[in-house]
């Protein structure tokens, strides 16, 4: 039943009219998105999916469950990377902290499967950057990790950590019963300056800054998780928390690096031995 969804009968179309450039409405959404993304780097569109658009999302979630990955590294820094041994080792580059979600990568989704065919929709990606604010937005061009679904299982949870990517596009498939909430910390560093103090009090227990977003099933996230750290809390309920993931890029052919996309998701490609330049020097 899925496949003969169109990529308009998946959302819900009525309320979200984004492939109809002079709608009203699609201008009303977008002024929303960017209000929030300035206000705190966050913006929320609720039941984006009509139902029979999450319901064919969330099978396919479902039939691909028993092939996500977990990573051999459970404890991680915020910065997914190896620490520094040049520094304390209380510093946020030597604090290592638990991570045990898993992902189901894009290779496992073909391209007659409805996430595929929404996350290619050519109207969707253009909406998208539009409510980003940016001129366009290309498909990131990394086979293994462009469009995944983020597994939070029973007791699972992904801490503390920033993004590779300046923003994040997210989409709720399922919640946990209970736990599994977004949290986040605003600007807590930028392009110029990582802020080591500001992650540190964090990391220690400082929860003055802590934003929590409580998110519902087909709900559409932006985030702008390069630069706000951020965190999915474990997942204390019975049933398995999926998030799926989209990514784009601002520039044509960008892919994610050798060592992270083999530390979070298991596998690379020959396209992986390519190095991507970024435009800011953070640690990652």
């Amino acid at each position: 039943m899925s496949q003969n969804l169109t990529c308009p009968e998946i959302i819900n179309h009525a309320r979200y009219p984004i492939d109809e450039l002079q709608h009203s409405r699609r201008r009303e959404v977008i002024e929303q998105v960017r209000a929030g993304l300035e206000d705190d780097g966050c913006a929320v569109i609720r039941d984006f999916f009509s139902a029979a658009g999450l319901s064919a999302l969330l099978a396919e979630a479902d039939e691909r469950k028993s092939r996500t990955y977990y990573s051999e590294r459970k404890q991680c820094n915020v910065y997914l990377n190896d620490g520094n041994p040049g520094f304390p080792g209380d510093h946020p580059l030597n604090i290592f902290i638990p991570r045990t979600n898993g992902f189901i990568t894009a290779d496992l989704f073909g391209d007659d499967t409805t996430a595929h065919r929404l996350y290619y929709w050519e109207p969707l990606k253009q909406f998208l950057a539009e409510c980003l604010g940016k001129k366009e937005l290309f498909i990131y061009e990394d086979p293994v990790s462009n469009m995944i679904v983020n597994v939070g299982k029973p007791g699972q949870q992904f801490n503390w950590h920033f993004d590779t990517n300046e923003f994040t596009i997210t989409m709720l498939l399922q919640p946990a019963e209970s736990g599994g909430h977004f949290e986040y910390v605003p600007d807590l560093r930028s392009a110029q300056d990582e802020c080591y103090d500001e992650v540190k009090q964090v990391l220690d227990g400082d929860r003055s800054r802590v934003k929590r977003l409580d998110l519902n099933a087909g709900d559409l996230q932006f985030f702008l998780g390069r630069f706000s750290l951020h965190q999915v809390t474990a997942n204390s309920g019975d049933t398995d928390r999926l998030l799926l993931i989209m990514s784009f890029s601002e520039k044509p052919g960008m892919i994610g690096s050798m060592a992270r996309v083999k530390d979070l998701y298991g596998k690379v490609t020959e396209a992986h031995a390519e190095s991507r330049v970024r435009a800011d020097k953070l640690v990652d």
